[in-house]
């Protein structure tokens, strides 16, 4: 396995599962425009990003452990594919596919780890 599928394969599911982490996120910044008090919010902005909390503890264990990542992606993946059912076809696209590709990459990773790592 030459260096440059090395970096290709340890990187890639990384850095797309800090971006989906962050995009995951994103979506409990409408909070703030809802003009509650500031527990309130403070506690909205919590519950919303419950899923970005949980996705980014699975990403930290996948960055050493791969298959935690690739569970963990895989596991929010199929999860937002059944409960979203009905949702616009690039809403579905974007959040129920991308984990499950990010979930292939650090499989991937964790298959050939001895070779990336060596």
């Amino acid at each position: 396995m030459n260096k440059t599928l090395k970096s290709i394969l340890f990187w890639t599911p990384r850095v797309l599962g800090i971006l989906f982490v962050l995009l995951a996120g994103m979506f409990s910044l409408d909070v703030f425009g809802m003009g509650g008090r500031f527990w309130e919010t403070l506690l909205a902005f919590l519950i919303y990003n419950i899923p970005a909390f949980i996705l980014l503890a699975f990403f930290l264990l996948g960055w050493r452990w791969e298959w935690v990542g690739g569970l963990g992606f895989l596991l929010f993946g199929v999860w937002y594919l059944i409960f979203a059912f009905g949702v616009h076809w690039l809403a579905y696209l974007i959040l129920g596919d991308v984990p499950l590709l990010i979930a292939a990459l650090f499989f991937v990773g964790w298959v050939f780890r001895k070779q990336i790592r060596a």
